[in-house]
């Protein structure tokens, strides 16, 4: 609690000192290790920021690995990694190292040859931080500049490493409070100033990007995505005009709105420009927030990269209650629009539109459906605003709507890549859809799940029908879209969502690992595809590229998990299913190393208890387990690969077992902490017998 107090006193400050620096002296930008003039420079022999460059392409001018001889591509060297949670980091390399971040928010160093260890730092994240994190205990990646290595921990810290010894530097914390806030992204540096925003749209946050300085970990300066509470005056007059459309008392839910990956910065404008969350709640009633558009959310938003002054911002999903949240990869390029040259940003977030726009102003120049859209007919030529159909509003109408995209997206954080050679950009699509119903008696949560919407009534049914339709209807692809023509080139389908982020180079490829545990290379022209290689598990994460004395090198972090592994239930087998494996493999041409023998993936048989509660019981478990459990072991009580699935587990026989864990917090130190604030020792009855039930009826299912 002591600490939650200095937090929050820590953050009232930063409030009142608005967009001014925090100190008085900056320091000086990098002149010596890794520069911003390096990191302008874009991707050549080296890998030295999350997207390749500032542009964020993901698009390497390397060829000596090409289309022609792609097929002797082999595994260079391996390295198995300790964390076996989803792994999603694209690593970097400098000066002969690469330096990667695992799940748990662990960084190592290797030699970019040979795969030598050179150290490895642990900031020792409290196994319980992971109750206020949606999606795994992932991180996407470090940062490099000068002579450090800076990784944002799941817990809220922005950490400084020395490059050379692993020893942190500097450590400071950037969340406003300890229960509501975590970090999963990437920093990102500019202009001698590292980026970071944190997650928790789900929870009781508030959104910001903040940025600090290099040398000391010192904020310099912080904007906030969503107004807070007006009889606090406004930081500024983009919050001002922020509260305008907003309803309620929206603050006391947070406002959501949080920047938990995108971060670009464009040296030819000076502006960083980021994408923003989900309104929080989802439902507009719950917080009686209305039907404003509730700016900033689902927005990309741009700031001056030196003072964090409001620039622009662009809204993509007004009225959002989809989850359709605006944080995938945003990348600036020149390209021909119109017969002439424009600067632009270039977007493909969840709500299934591909966005086309004025870097420096942000207005509006081209938008398509780049996936299966079902909430919204198009958008308006000219202001890019979607419209909305009158059946999406499922608060309104009191039905369930089945929208396309679900709040997995057409596209989420899984990095796309475009090629200036092709003039393509590489998307990790997907098909998804959920069912939307609103709940009209959720006043918010004490621990999170701030959606406002009724999750376990429209759970998976055990109806082998039902549950055909939505396998039907859920698959993933690898889309070749051209940004100027707005529309699509090609494709390669694959069985399930969540497949890795893509690498694209001059040498006419396309590198994307797969759910099903294939790292494949495809021809960036046609999409043929060239060459596999057997990871032995999921790959989420996106691949990068270097060269050594003449070797080009790929790289690719391999371990399943994240979001639809854990939330998706019976949904998440239709990507693999694969075990974790975690590790970080490294190929070059002519290599032959192999890896060890695979593990048997993980194979239960449903014997359940017989079911002896009341359908008053089963009424209130689903609503509780809704609410509190299926983010992380899945809809329906129907778990994936990397955590328990309750149906299985010998808990559900004895309620002394199961209230041991969900009230006393018996497993607190593997990150089940106690739920004791909000569940009785009658609601952990409820939900056991819910659970019972629902393994009664998946073991029948399974004989019929």
């Amino acid at each position: 609690m002591q600490l939650r107090g200095l937090a929050t006193f820590a953050a009232l400050t930063l409030a009142g000192a608005g967009l001014s620096a925090c100190g008085s002296d900056r320091s000086d930008p990098a002149t010596e290790g890794v520069t911003d003039a390096m990191i302008a420079a874009g991707v050549g022999e080296e890998w030295l920021t999350y997207g390749g460059g500032y542009d964020e392409q993901r698009f390497s001018p390397l060829q000596q690995i090409n289309a022609e001889n792609v097929g002797q591509l082999g595994l260079a060297w391996f390295a198995d990694l300790d964390t076996g949670r989803g792994q999603e980091a694209t690593p970097l390399m400098h000066d002969g190292t690469i330096y990667v971040s695992t799940a748990w928010s662990m960084v190592k160093a290797y030699d970019a040859r040979t795969g030598a260890p050179k150290w490895a730092f642990d900031p020792e994240v409290p196994r319980n931080t992971l109750a206020r994190v949606c999606c795994d205990a992932v991180n996407r990646g470090v940062a490099l500049y000068g002579d450090k290595v800076y990784v944002a921990a799941l817990d809220g810290r922005l950490i400084a490493i020395d490059q050379a010894s692993g020893q942190e530097a500097w450590s400071t914390q950037v969340v406003p409070d300890l229960d509501n806030y975590a970090i999963t992204g990437a920093p990102r540096v500019a202009n001698g100033l590292v980026l970071i925003g944190s997650a928790g749209s789900e929870y009781r946050a508030r959104g910001f990007l903040a940025a600090y300085d290099w040398q000391t970990g010192e904020e310099v300066w912080r904007f906030h995505t969503v107004p807070g509470n007006p009889a606090d005056g406004f930081e500024n007059e983009a919050m001002e005009r922020a509260a305008e459309t907003w309803g309620g008392e929206w603050w006391e839910f947070g406002g959501g709105g949080t920047v938990w990956d995108s971060i670009t910065f464009d040296p030819s404008t000076n502006l960083v420009y980021f994408g923003t969350a989900n309104a929080e709640p989802w439902n507009p009633n719950t917080a009686d927030r209305g039907l404003g558009e509730a700016l900033y959310t689902a927005s990309i938003v741009a700031v001056d990269a030196d003072t964090g002054e409001y620039a622009w911002h662009f809204q993509e999903t007004p009225e959002d209650r989809w989850d359709y949240d605006s944080n995938s990869q945003i990348t600036v390029a020149n390209l021909e629009v119109d017969g002439e040259q424009r600067r632009v940003v270039m977007h493909a977030p969840k709500n299934g539109f591909f966005y086309v726009l004025d870097a420096k102003t942000g207005e509006f120049l081209s938008g398509e459906a780049f996936a299966e859209v079902n909430w919204a007919d198009g958008l308006d030529s000219e202001t890019g605003r979607p419209n909305i159909r009158d059946e999406a509003r499922y608060e309104l109408t009191g039905d369930v709507f089945v929208g396309a995209p679900g709040l997995y997206g057409a596209h989420t954080w899984h990095p796309m890549s475009f090629s200036p050679q092709t003039g393509l950009m590489y998307i990790p699509a997907n098909n998804t859809v959920m069912p939307y119903l609103a709940d009209e008696e959720f006043e918010g949560s004490e621990m999170g799940g701030q959606m406002g919407i009724d999750v376990g009534s429209v759970a998976m049914p055990a109806d082998k029908s039902v549950r055909q339709q939505f396998l039907d209807s859920t698959t993933g692809h690898l889309l070749a879209w051209d940004p100027v023509k707005q529309q699509e080139a090609w494709r390669v389908e694959y069985p399930g969502p969540s497949n890795g982020g893509t690498l694209s180079t001059a040498g006419n490829l396309v590198f994307q690992g797969t759910a099903g545990g294939e790292f494949r290379a495809y021809s960036a022209d046609s999409g043929e595809q060239l060459w596999s290689f057997p990871a032995q598990t999921g790959i989420i994460a996106a691949p990068m590229t270097y060269a050594i004395d003449g070797e080009q090198y790929v790289a690719i972090l391999v371990g399943w998990g994240g979001l639809w592994d854990m939330n998706t239930g019976l949904l998440a087998a239709k990507s693999g299913p694969t075990p974790n494996i975690s590790r970080l493999l490294v190929f070059k041409l002519g290599a032959e190393g192999e890896l060890p023998p695979a593990p048997p993936l993980r194979e239960l048989v449903l014997d359940p208890p017989a079911f002896k509660g009341t359908e008053e019981q089963v009424v209130l478990g689903q609503a509780l387990y809704g609410l509190n459990c299926a983010g992380c072991h899945g809809d329906a009580a129907i778990a994936g690969q990397i955590n328990p699935d309750l149906r299985h587990s010998p808990t559900i026989a004895r309620a002394e077992a199961l209230r041991a864990i969900v009230i006393d917090g018996a497993l607190e130190h593997n990150g089940m902490v106690s739920f004791d604030r909000v569940v009785t020792g009658d609601d952990a009855e409820a939900i056991r017998q819910y659970i019972i039930k629902r393994a009664n009826e998946d073991k029948a299912l399974e004989g019929s």
